[in-house]
């Protein structure tokens, strides 16, 4: 190995490393919550019963591509986000 190949390594081997690192450590573990979040997100369906970000527990009453309807308590309904659904507690249950 010539000396100009060897500097170069030498500058750019630990930058290339830290990359894999925090490709590996960081962005891959990320972006696979990110999926398994989505997938959970789209799986929701009437009468599962669901926790928001917020800690309110409430079963699915109604469902569309933005909004959440909750039923928290006898005669009372919220309506949230759907990305605020934190967890399905139906789907948890049964796995």
């Amino acid at each position: 190995m010539n000396p100009e190949m060897a500097a170069g390594l030498a500058t750019w081997g630990p930058i290339i490393v830290m990359i894999a690192i925090f490709y590996f450590l960081l962005y891959r573990p990320q972006k696979t919550a990110q999926k398994r979040r989505m997938s959970m997100l789209d799986s929701l369906e009437k009468h599962n019963h669901v926790m928001t970000i917020g800690g309110i527990y409430g079963t699915i009453v109604d469902l569309d591509d933005t909004k959440v309807k909750l039923k928290i308590a006898e005669n009372t309904v919220i309506e949230v986000a759907r990305s605020s659904i934190n967890s399905n507690l139906t789907k948890e249950k049964q796995a």
